[in-house]
């Protein structure tokens, strides 16, 4: 039996393959043929309606119903509560869709509808008016030798996730639906899109808690931003601008990205914890010598940058051009301090800020400081990275998990100075200072750069 997903550990969703039979366990979805399309919804459905489709036969449905409700499927007798059907759609269309029949009593017996066209006009009403975003429906309507209609609605989650009009999620868990906090959608879509994590909501955001001054600053220093548009709007602004942000009509979810980017330094580490940069100075040359300071820095990408550079160059020398080589006194108390490329360690600081995989949230960035390097730690999925693309980096072929964040935070205009190169540069520099070439590791979900002082 295969192992369930991480999503499948938190929401109790276990997906079988074809193979498997269905028994207490969940079936897979069960995709139906005929697309309903009222003159209403034709704009809506348009881009479906070249597809091919399978014939939906009787003995499928029986054999589905005979199975009972599971995650995937629901029974109903009759269309009679329009805001229990639209919670069960919008359960189903959050947990990678499914089927809703209707026409069928609690014993699994048919008893059929009567008036099937009114229910799939209806159906057609609900998941175009009742849902956001809207549903597209896949509705059959089945009749048996007895005269009796059935009408199966498929759903197909394309869009997740969905909520009822008045803001509501639900998702389903078994054969019963439930309610979900925004927070717990938010867990769920660390699953389901984890290379995107930039673009998923933070639905605990708003308006208030972004950094105007910061943003506005930004948007200035584009010659075609109109004062007449959607500027000193944060709102509209962040949606439709930067498409830093998500919603229909009125409503204001900003993504990571935004948050991370413009957000008040006051807010971030509520809204975003794993956000957060540790940096320490150690005596000696690795982790296990003396701790001298230890700091975690929080607040914008600007203001992270700005408190890890002031960090490290309370303890080290960044340089332009190699010193001179010069007999170190050992009667010193003290050793002097080490000297790195200052171009080097800008761009390392910005990297570890903008290349972070937020997905690992229990792994936070770290930039260490020895006597005579600097290593920086950050989250980095090992899996299907290392080592192929952790030797493709140094010649400068990237994957860019959060390329929104990286393209605005490099832009002159954010206000973060960030050096041209790249890693080949870091390399390249770092070697020039110190005459050793950095080392790379890419190991159990993170990735290192270590830099060594001249």
């Amino acid at each position: 039996m295969p192992k369930p997903s991480a999503f499948g550990r938190i929401f109790g969703v276990i997906r079988l393959d074809k193979t498997f039979t269905p028994g207490n366990m969940p079936r897979r979805k069960f995709r139906h043929s005929q697309r309903f399309e009222s003159p209403a919804s034709r704009t809506h459905q348009e881009y479906l309606l070249d597809q091919p489709a399978q014939v939906t036969t009787r003995s499928e449905l029986l054999r589905l119903i005979r199975g009972g409700e599971d995650t995937y499927l629901e029974l109903k007798v009759k269309l009679s509560n329009v805001e229990r059907i639209t919670q069960g759609i919008v359960a189903l269309a959050n947990t990678s869709g499914g089927t809703i029949i209707f026409g069928v009593n609690d014993q699994l017996r048919i008893e059929g509808v009567n008036d099937p066209e009114l229910v799939r006009d209806e159906l057609a009403r609900i998941c175009r008016e009742e849902i956001v975003p809207p549903v597209v429906p896949l509705i059959d309507m089945i009749a048996f030798d007895s005269g009796k209609r059935i009408v199966a609605l498929d759903i197909d989650a394309r869009k997740r996730p969905y909520r009822t009009r008045d803001g509501r999620f639900y998702m389903r868990f078994g054969a019963e639906k439930r309610e979900v906090s925004r927070e717990q959608i938010s867990m769920w879509l660390d699953e389901i899109r984890p290379l995107g994590y930039e673009n998923i909501p933070l639905f605990t955001a708003d308006e208030s808690d972004f950094d105007d001054g910061l943003l506005w600053t930004f948007a200035s220093g584009f010659e075609d931003t109109s004062p007449t548009g959607n500027l000193y709007n944060t709102a509209d602004f962040l949606k439709k601008d930067l498409l830093l942000a998500v919603g229909q009509q009125d409503e204001f979810f900003p993504t990571v990205a935004g948050v991370v980017l413009f957000g008040k330094n006051e807010r971030i580490p509520e809204l975003f914890a794993r956000s957060r940069v540790t940096v320490a100075r150690f005596s000696g040359d690795n982790g296990h010598a003396q701790l001298i300071e230890k700091l975690d820095i929080t607040g914008n990408l600007l203001t992270q940058q700005e408190g890890v550079l002031r960090f490290i160059e309370r303890y080290c020398d960044l340089v332009r051009d190699r010193p001179k080589k010069a007999a170190i006194d050992e009667s010193l108390p003290v050793r002097p301090r080490a000297r790195y490329h200052v171009y080097a360690v800008r761009e390392a600081v910005a990297n570890a800020l903008v290349h972070r995989d937020f997905v690992l949230r229990d792994i936070a960035t770290r930039i260490f400081i020895y006597d005579n390097s600097i290593e920086f730690i950050n989250a980095r999925r090992t899996n299907g990275f290392a080592p192929p693309a952790s030797r493709a980096i140094r010649y400068g072929i990237t994957q860019k998990l959060n390329p929104q964040i990286a393209a605005i935070f490099k832009r002159r205009e954010y206000g973060a100075s960030v050096p041209i190169g790249g890693l080949p540069m870091i390399l390249k520099q770092s070697e020039r200072i110190s005459g050793r070439r950095a080392e790379l590791y890419t190991a159990n979900d993170e990735f290192k750069l270590k830099l060594y002082g001249g």
